[in-house]
C-alpha cells in the first residue's frame, strides 16, 4: 500500500502529540483532523515497530514507513465501518430508520456488518457520547485565539488613506488573561506573529493552542495540504505546543475566546472610536495601555483580577520560550522543471538533476529558500529578489551538461529546426543567453510548444518579427502571437541568425 506525503506528516504529529506531549487519542485525533481510531491505529504499529518521539537520526520516510506497515501475507479484511456520525444525524429525519440505513450501507458495502451487528455497534457509539458539561480549563493547557469582528481605521499621515487594522484576540482557559494586538491583515504571515508577539507577552508557551477555523491556520481548501496550515504547524512545533481546532458549529470549543472577543469589542474598541490613528505602532500603544486596565480590573464574582489569576494558575504552568524566536517560513509544492529548477516568487533554484519532474515541498523564509523530497532536504539557496533569473549550485547539473530527462540542447535546436530557421535562431539565441544552457531549457520548451496552440507558420512568422524588433523571448513571442501581430507585413528584411556577442558564449561546437 502506497502511503502519500501528507499521511507521513500525520504520523510524525501523532508520535509528537502521544509521546512528546502526552496527548489522549481524542485530542490528537483533533489536532490531525482523523479519527481516534486512525490514532491508536499508528501507535499501535509504531509500538509493535519499537517506534518513539524524537525518531533516530538518519530515519528517512521510507524506513519509518516500511517499519510501520511492512507488506505482509493477504488477510481477511475488517468490516467497513459505517460513519455513525452520519447515522446518528439521518435517524433526526422524519421516516428514517436504522433498517434503512442499514440497508444503504449494505448497498455500498456488501461484506458489512449483519443487521444485529450494524445496530450493536450504533448504540454504543450512541452511549459514548458525551453530556454537556461546563468546561473546566487546566491552568497552562489552551490558549484560545480568533479576530474580533470590527476593525480599527488608521490613517496615512502622508496621503490620507484610511486602512482597516485586523484585531487578534488570545485568551488564556484558566485565568482568562488576555492579550490583543493590531495587524494589517488575517493573512498568515500576521497571524503567526501575533501568536509569536503572544506568546512573549505571556512569558511562555501552553500545551494547547485552539483557534477557530480560520483560513490561515486550517486551511481546509488548500488542495496539497487540505488540513492545518504548513506554516502554523511549523510554529507550533517550533514552541512545543499542539494545535486543536475548534470544531465547526461547536460555540463551545471556543467560548473563551468569543467572550474575550466581546470583551475586547467593548472594553478596548468601543473606547478608541472616537480616536484617530496615523500608524500601527500608535493604535498598538492604545490598546496595550486599555488592555493592562482590563486584566487588573477586579472581577465581580471572584477575589482577584486576570492578572492575578494568571500570575497563581496559568503562568507557573507555561511552557518556557525556546531559545529562539519563530522565523516565519512560507510553504509550497512545486514540480521541479526539466531544466532542474523549481520556481519560487518569480526566481528559479536549483536542485540535483535527478529530480528533474518530481513534486519537492519548497520552505522560504526572508533570507533562505530549502527545497525537500519526502521530507529530506535536498537544496539549499539563499532566497533571492531578482525576478526571472537562476540561482543554480554547479554540483546539481548533469555530467558535462548531458541530457536531463530526454532534453538536450541539441534536440531543442533539431525540433526548432523542423518548424523554420528564424524559430531556430530565436532558440539559439536563448540557449546561448544563460550561463547554463540547462536553464533556458524551460523558455525553449515554451516558445516550441507555441506551435501547438498557434501551428508552426504562425510561429515562424513570430520569430521572424521577434527578431526584427530584438523581442526574443517566450513572454514577446506569446504576445506577439495572441494579438495577431505575425500577421502583419514586416517592411524590414528578416534576420535568420543573431551576434552572439555574450561572455559565456560557447560556439555551434559546444553542441555536438
Amino acid at each position: 500500500m502506497a502511503y502519500s506525503r501528507l499521511s507521513m506528516r500525520k504520523i510524525f504529529e501523532v508520535l509528537r502529540l502521544s509521546v512528546a506531549d502526552g496527548r489522549s487519542h481524542r485530542e490528537i485525533a483533533r489536532a490531525i483532523i482523523a479519527s481516534p481510531t486512525t490514532v491508536g491505529e499508528i501507535l499501535r504499529r509504531a509500538k509493535l515497530a519499537g517506534l518513539t518521539y524524537p525518531l533516530p537520526s538518519g530515519l528517512s520516510e521510507a524506513a519509518v514507513e516500511a517499519l510501520l506497515y511492512p507488506p505482509s501475507a493477504p488477510s481477511r479484511a475488517l468490516r467497513p465501518e459505517p460513519d455513525w456520525a452520519g447515522v446518528h444525524r439521518e435517524l433526526r429525519r422524519k421516516g428514517v430508520t436504522l433498517d434503512l440505513l442499514w440497508q444503504e450501507y449494505k448497498g455500498e458495502h456488501p461484506d458489512g456488518y449483519q443487521y444485529s451487528s450494524f445496530c450493536d455497534h450504533y448504540r454504543a457509539w450512541a452511549g459514548r457520547l458525551s453530556v454537556s458539561l461546563r468546561q473546566t480549563h487546566v491552568p497552562g493547557e489552551k490558549l484560545f485565539v480568533d479576530y474580533a469582528g470590527p476593525t480599527v481605521p488608521v490613517t496615512d499621515p502622508l496621503t490620507g488613506e484610511i486602512r482597516q487594522a485586523a484585531v487578534f484576540v488570545a485568551v488564556l482557559g484558566a485565568s482568562n488573561y488576555t492579550y490583543c494586538d493590531a495587524t494589517w491583515s488575517q493573512t498568515l504571515p500576521d497571524w503567526t506573529a501575533s501568536h509569536v508577539r503572544a506568546f512573549e507577552f505571556f512569558g511562555g508557551v501552553p500545551a494547547l493552542l485552539v483557534p477557530d477555523n480560520l483560513k490561515s491556520g486550517v486551511n481546509k481548501a488548500c488542495h496539497y495540504d487540505p488540513e492545518l496550515n504548513p506554516s502554523y504547524r511549523d510554529l507550533a512545533v517550533h514552541y512545543a505546543t499542539a494545535v486543536l481546532p475548534a470544531r465547526p458549529y461547536r460555540p463551545k470549543d471556543k467560548a473563551k475566546v468569543e467572550a474575550g472577543v466581546l470583551l475586547v469589542e467593548r472594553w478596548v474598541l468601543a473606547r478608541l472610536r472616537h480616536q484617530r490613528f496615523f500608524s500601527l505602532g500608535e493604535l498598538n500603544r492604545h490598546i496595550a495601555e486599555l488592555m493592562l486596565a482590563l486584566n487588573r480590573r477586579p472581577f465581580k464574582k471572584l477575589p482577584g483580577s486576570r492578572e492575578s489569576a494568571f500570575t497563581d494558575l496559568d503562568r507557573p504552568a507555561l511552557r518556557p520560550l525556546p531559545e529562539t524566536r519563530y522565523e516565519f517560513a512560507e510553504w509550497k509544492v512545486a514540480t521541479v522543471g526539466i531544466d532542474y529548477h523549481v520556481e519560487f516568487d518569480h526566481h528559479y533554484y536549483s536542485v540535483p538533476y535527478r529530480f528533474a519532474r518530481q513534486k519537492v515541498d519548497v520552505r522560504a523564509t526572508r533570507t533562505t529558500v530549502e527545497l525537500f523530497h519526502r521530507g529530506s532536504r535536498i537544496a539549499s539557496h539563499l532566497r533571492s529578489a531578482l525576478r526571472g533569473r537562476h540561482t543554480t549550485v554547479d554540483a546539481h547539473m548533469t555530467p558535462a551538461h548531458q541530457a536531463v530527462q530526454g532534453w538536450n540542447a541539441p534536440r531543442l535546436m533539431d525540433w526548432a529546426g523542423r518548424i523554420g530557421p528564424h524559430v531556430k535562431a530565436v532558440i539559439e539565441h536563448v540557449l546561448h543567453q544563460r550561463r547554463h544552457p540547462q536553464q533556458g531549457y524551460r523558455s525553449c520548451l515554451g516558445i516550441l510548444r507555441l506551435s501547438r496552440t498557434y501551428g508552426e507558420s504562425r510561429l515562424e512568422a513570430a520569430c521572424a518579427r521577434a527578431i526584427d524588433i530584438n523581442a526574443l523571448s517566450y513572454g514577446s513571442l506569446k504576445s506577439i502571437l495572441k494579438h495577431g501581430l505575425d500577421i502583419k507585413h514586416l517592411t524590414a528584411p528578416a534576420q535568420t541568425s543573431l551576434p552572439l556577442e555574450h561572455a559565456n558564449v560557447r560556439g555551434p561546437h559546444y553542441y555536438h
